[in-house]
């Protein structure tokens, strides 16, 4: 089960790194040689890479672990390991030692910003990620 916002909210994500690069490409394209430049271009690739991350947050499931995409890194949870979703939402969960542990869920968390439809929909997936935890 692929669980990811719509389109237009990974369009918005993935602006988070997209807008600032394209200033990151002007600005090192009239930056004088020498450092300026390459840490311009550094800052590009970078935020080239959040952009790309954004567009793609989410969580894919099956039968035996969640993969949560979030802007930095990806996190494989064994639903036997999950103890609960949260409303944040955050994925609660245990390591093989014990030790209790929680992963946010960029894709789907709401802010007062966004629009009623919009809020409704994260909050849909997200219910449907606690049910699919319960199994």
């Amino acid at each position: 089960m692929e669980l990811s916002p719509s389109t237009l909210n990974r369009l918005a994500n993935s602006g988070l790194g997209a807008i600032p690069a394209v200033v990151g490409v002007a600005y090192a394209t009239r930056a004088s040689d020498g450092s300026p430049r390459l840490l311009a271009w550094a800052a590009v690739i970078g935020l080239v890479y959040i952009a790309v991350r954004g567009y793609r947050l989410g969580v894919t499931c099956d039968n035996r672990k969640a993969t949560i995409r979030g802007y930095l890194h990806t996190r494989v949870i064994m639903r036997e390991h999950i103890t609960a979703v949260s409303d944040f939402p955050a994925i609660r969960w245990t390591t093989r030692t014990g030790r209790k542990r929680w992963t946010p869920v960029t894709a789907f968390i709401t802010s007062p910003s966004e629009t009623a439809g919009t809020r409704l929909s994260k909050e849909r997936i997200t219910a449907k990620l606690r049910r699919w935890a319960r199994h």
